[in-house]
Order: C-alpha cells, then structure tokens, then sequence
C-alpha cells in the first residue's frame, strides 16, 4: 500500500507560529481559513480567553471535500483489518494522552475533570472497539432457493462522511462517528463546536500521529450557518451525522432529504427518573443528583424530570435538599468542585429564563434558581443546581428541554401513571427506574418509550458497546456507537454467484 503510506508533517503545524490559534486541517496539513477571520475561545469558568479559531468559508469546505474524495478512493481498497491497525494506533496514543486532553476539555467546555477523564476514556474504548470491527464488519451468507448459487450480503463504504459535533461531548462524540466511519472505508470531513476547538485539535494530531493517510479526516472549524450548510448541500458529502438541537436538525434533514442524502440525526431529551415507593432512596438520590447535575445537566441524557410516587414524595425531597447543598461550584480543574459552569452567558440567561417560567407557572422552588456570582464566580458562568416541585405533566418546564441544572418533580400514584408521564413529552432518549419489585421492573423496560432504559440508575451512563439514540423527537432511527453506528457508515451490497453454467430465474424455474 505504498500510495497509502502517510506523509510526515512536521513542521506543518509550528507550535510558535500558531500559538493560541486553533486551525483547520485539510489533505494532511494545518491550514487558517481562507476568510482570514477568527473568533476567541473562552474558558467559561473564569472568562479566560484560551486563543482563537480560525472562521471557515465554502471555499475550505470544497478544499476539504476535495482531498476526502481522492483519499477515500485508495482507502476503500485497503483491507478493513489493515485500516483497523490505524485505530489501534489511535486507542494507544489516547490512552497515553488521556490526563494532558482531559484537562483541555475542562478548560474550554468546563466539566469537572473527573467527568472529564471519563470522556476520554469513553473515546479509547471505542477506538479500541471499532478497531475490533475491522476483523469482523460482518455480511450475511444466507441459502439460495436455487442448486448451485450463492447469496450473500457485504458491507461497503458510503464515500465521505460529513460530521457535524457538539460542544458538551468534544472528543467522546467525535470518536463515536469518525472511529466507524474510517473502520468501515469512508473519508471524514468534521465540523466541531467552535467552543471545543482545542480539543478536535488534540484529536486529529493523534490522527495525523498514528499514520493515518492524508485527506481521510479533513477538520474544519466555523458556523453552521455557514461550513454546516456548506456540508450539507456538497454533492460529494454522501452522509451527514449530527448531534445537537432539534431546531438544527429539523434544518439538516429538510436540505439533505432534498438531495436524498443520508443523515443520522441525534437531538435533544427530557430524560426522567421514575422513583417508585419500594425504591432505595438512598440510591435514587444518588441517581438522580448525578444524571441530573453532572456536566451541570448539559446532556442530551441529563435527568431533568423526577417522576415519584406520591407515598415517597416528601421523603425523596427532603433527601435532595439535604444532597444539594453538598454540591461544590467552581472550576473543573479543581478536584473538590462538583458542578462547573455551563457553556456561554448565552446559555446561563436561557436557564434563568426557563426558572422565571417554571415560577410564573406554579411550579415550587425547593432549592437554587440563580445565576451564581459569590466567591469569584461571576468571572465564570454559573447556575445553582435547581429543584423544583409541584411540577404538572403539562408545564413548560416539563415538556421543553432546559439543558442547564434544572430538574423538575412531578407526583403519581401508580406505575403505569409514571410510564404515561414519562412518554409524554416530544423527546425519547432515556428514562430510569427505581425500584425493588423485578415485575415492575420490566413493565417498564417494556413499556418506557425511550432509546434507553436503566434500572436503578440515573439516565447517564451509556457504554459504547451498545447502540446510542433515542426514538420520536430524539433522532430519526440511526444509532452512534455500538455496532448498530456501522449501519450509519456502510451501504449493504447483495452479491449472487451462480455457478450452474445455465440461466436460472429466481422464483420462476424453482416452483
């Protein structure tokens, strides 16, 4: 594979020259977009400006499009156990660089970083997976109905995968869609959150490093409104995966199903916990404080919904009252500090507003509600872990998702009465339940509407061995991670051989 053989870049990024800039990567070199133009990246704990990120045009996007096309030509030829070997290079290089990328993701997106180094770990493990998928990629070899054929199903390459990612899962995200993407034959083009770039840099340089052949994963950084439509309408972008809003997606799937373009769609949740009253409450206090305020509920997955029978309502309350206030603000570089900021003031002003309307519906504020600006917070952006009660099935804040530390209990008096409550909103990521009874147990795991169902566990926590998505107005029946994601990234080909030397005809000449 000689025309495979990755050339060395050094000096293509100088670590001098482009100190504090954040830039693209295309056909195997660092390049600043060709508008010139760049924007500040702020840590959002403290307000520091971290450095710049180079603003992309369409131009930069056909740059990247271009490169992917020729590099996909050569690499859908190599053997996927011989592509998979690059994963493996990927996984070590991860593995050895796990503390020094944590601390970059708290930093720019500011999880804590315990949260953090678990977001790298969830990357190695799927670039150790998917290298696995490299040996298998399994087809079907299925009898024919006539003598002397064979049948049998293979996977092939789509062409180039376009991936649009978010900040709240910089590196975790990015590994779910580029490891299967490359694995499986395909060229990648990534558009990351503006507020990630360090880390979408840290993970193409261990790209570059491992060897992988210039052009199969192209980065380029900018809007939506510009690179991400510029993505989505190319012609030779044959798939695009996205994670992000519902309003965005919606948006994406119109323009790509104009063109008949594949897309992988994974949107928002209104994740909720169902305490039922045999549960251990210590546990679902547990449960809930980290699904619910972990990442300062800035997940897809975050628990913002308390569904709890009425005979153990007082008593969980009391519990989380008393478990609230043990939640530690501040910087996630500090290793005390449990909750660290959201993203941007933008995001700070659209949580209070959701609390002023969770007020002004009736809802009861148990505790928090309020921007946070005591102890030096105020250089950062900060938002006190808030409860609610009091919570109807048909409030806003029951309904919408908040994506901030604001969670909402609602009371009912049966199973079955919380399995409504649960599936009524748009959304169907993930749900949990508490409780002792094995029967009730598995009502739920029947009868909850969501991609996702743990049972005495908050709603975080997915593996990535198994299938990531979620159902009504979660996604549009794709799934990352898992086996189950190859499905995004691969075309299936029939393949018939008939070696009878004559013309047989399929359901004619065998009835």
């Amino acid at each position: 594979m000689a025309e495979l053989v990755a050339k060395k870049n050094a000096g293509t990024f100088s670590e001098e020259k482009n100190k504090g800039k954040y830039l693209n990567y295309i056909n195997g070199e660092w390049v600043e977009s060709s508008s010139g133009k760049f924007v500040p990246v702020f840590n959002p704990a403290n307000g520091e400006v971290l450095g710049e990120v180079t603003q992309s045009t369409e131009e930069d996007v056909n740059r990247a499009v271009k490169a992917a096309k020729v590099a996909q030509k050569s690499w859908r030829l190599v053997p996927a156990p011989e592509r998979a070997e690059f994963l493996y290079k990927v996984a070590g290089l991860l593995k050895d660089r796990k503390e020094q990328i944590a601390r970059v993701l708290t930093s720019e997106m500011g999880k804590v970083i315990d949260e953090a180094r678990g977001e790298v770990q969830e990357a190695i493990d799927m670039a150790f997976y998917m290298a696995g998928e490299g040996r298998r990629l399994f087809g079907d070899t299925v009898p024919s109905e006539l003598r002397n054929k064979f049948a049998m199903s293979v996977r092939v390459p789509i062409g180039i995968a376009g991936l649009i990612t978010p900040w709240n899962f910089p590196i975790a995200i990015a590994s779910w869609k580029s490891l299967p993407a490359l694995v499986a034959g395909n060229a990648v083009v990534w558009k990351p959150a503006t507020e990630t770039p360090a880390v979408a840099q840290e993970f193409v340089r261990i790209y570059e490093e491992a060897g992988l052949p210039k052009g199969l994963i192209n980065l380029v950084h900018g809007s939506g409104s510009v690179v991400g439509n510029a993505m989505v309408d190319h012609p030779d972008i044959d798939l695009i995966s996205f994670t992000g809003s519902n309003e965005v997606g919606k948006q994406i799937n119109e323009r790509a199903g104009a063109l008949l373009k594949r897309t992988s769609l994974e949107m928002g949740g209104k994740n909720a916990v169902t305490v039922l009253e045999d549960a251990d409450l210590d546990l679902a206090v547990d449960g809930i404080l980290w699904s619910a305020f972990g990442t300062s509920g800035q997940r897809c997955t975050a628990t913002s919904r308390i569904i709890v029978h009425d005979k153990v309502k007082e008593a969980l309350e009391r519990k989380l009252v008393d478990r609230i206030g043990e939640l530690t603000l501040g910087n996630g570089l500090d290793e005390t500090v449990k909750v660290g900021p959201v993203i941007n003031r933008s995001a700070l002003k659209q949580i209070d507003e959701y609390v002023q309307i969770g007020k002004d519906e009736g809802a009861k504020l148990l505790a928090g509600g309020y921007i946070v600006t005591e102890n030096g917070l105020d250089r950062g952006n900060f938002y006190a872990p808030t409860i609610f009660t009091n919570v109807t099935s048909d409030m806003r804040i029951a309904k919408e998702e908040i994506f901030g530390p604001v969670v909402s209990i609602i009371s009912v008096s049966s199973l079955e009465e919380a399995i409504k409550v649960n599936n009524d909103v748009e959304f169907g990521l993930s749900s949990a339940i508490f409780t002792a009874d094995v029967n009730r147990a598995f009502q739920a795991m029947r009868d909850l509407d969501t991609g996702i169902v743990y049972v005495n566990a908050g709603t975080t926590g997915a593996e990535i061995h198994l299938p990531f998505g979620g159902t009504k107005g979660t996604g549009n029946g794709h799934r990352d991670s898992g086996e189950a994601s190859l499905d995004v990234y691969t075309e299936w080909k029939s393949i018939y051989v008939d070696y009878s030397g004559k013309l047989q005809r399929a359901q004619i000449d065998n009835y």
